[in-house]
């Protein structure tokens, strides 16, 4: 009887934590998912790279800040259909769009493509404060914006998300405007839930509990039609490669698979090696072969 009723109060302990994790959502997000910093340290100007600073406004209104780096291909790298296309970039859950600089001018000078990337809700000059529901409208926002530039090709939009940028492209990929499909999604080391997350880092307590259903993308992943590649490294010490092959396998065709050796979760693109980039560059090129074919 003793047993029993020890069992029960634990049970009884644990749905009070899931029901009042339930209704802190928002809260639990800003301490344990979301680690904005509000300084911008640089901007691709000082790595050589002409941009325009933009502010667009979310549905529900909210200014949110972002970078447009057009394409500008050097001598020896892509030209022509890369050019065309544009990277809109959901970044990961810390720092802000200006940590991303160097990456940002290695993917722009490259692969010769237009990038986009802003910052979410609280982080860096954006407004507001960062939620799982309040990031979504971020990106459907920042979608928005993006394809009413008379200077991007709204057919040729590719969904390059990073780490937690991964639920928020795959959420949006998954759910597109009506008639509208993202021409790619490039997916670099995808977490398949926040739930699995918290059993991966916090092996002894149940804190996937607290964590629940949210920033779901193994649920999401199969409404996605766009051409997927994932991208994860085999050290990755945060998320573990194993959800993001659980994500491959759960995903559509046409997709493919690269295994990203030697780097840690956060290193950035300096670290690729020549396959990396063969990767990426073989992948552009099948998006333009499927919209040859499908045209």
């Amino acid at each position: 009887m003793a047993r029993l009723f020890w069992r029960s109060g634990v049970l009884t302990i644990l749905l009070l934590l899931a029901v009042v994790a339930m209704s802190w959502t928002d809260p639990l997000d800003r301490w344990f998912v979301f680690f904005p910093t509000a300084e911008i340290e640089r901007n691709p100007a000082s790595v050589g790279l002409d941009f325009e600073d933009v502010y667009f406004v979310t549905g529900d209104g909210v200014t949110l800040n972002g970078w447009y780096v057009p394409a500008r291909p050097g001598s020896g790298e892509p030209s022509g259909p890369a050019s065309e296309i544009t990277f809109l970039w959901f970044h990961g859950n810390g720092g802000n769009l200006s940590h991303r600089v160097e990456d940002l001018a290695l993917l722009n000078r490259r692969l010769g493509v237009n990038v986009f990337i802003f910052d979410y809700r609280g982080y860096g000059r954006s407004e507001g404060r960062p939620s799982e529901s309040g990031v979504y409208r971020d990106a459907r926002a920042a979608l928005n914006y993006l394809r009413s530039r008379s200077d991007v090709d709204p057919n040729r939009v590719v969904f390059f998300g990073r780490s937690l940028g991964t639920v928020v492209a795959v959420e949006l990929a998954a759910a597109p405007p009506e008639a509208w499909q993202p021409y790619g999604i490039i997916l670099v080391s995808p977490l398949t839930s926040i739930s699995d997350m918290a059993r991966a880092v916090h092996t002894w307590l149940p804190m996937h509990w607290l964590a629940g259903n949210r920033f779901n993308t193994l649920a999401r992943i199969g409404n996605v039609h766009s051409p997927l590649l994932l991208i994860h490294s085999d050290k990755d010490e945060i998320v573990p490669v194993e959800q993001g092959r659980r994500l491959f396998k759960a995903a559509n065709h046409p997709k493919s698979f690269h295994l990203w050796s030697g780097a840690g979760h956060n290193d950035g693109f300096s670290w690729a090696d020549a396959e990396f980039w063969t990767s990426l560059d073989d992948y552009l090129a099948s998006l333009a072969s499927l919209a040859a074919n499908e045209s």
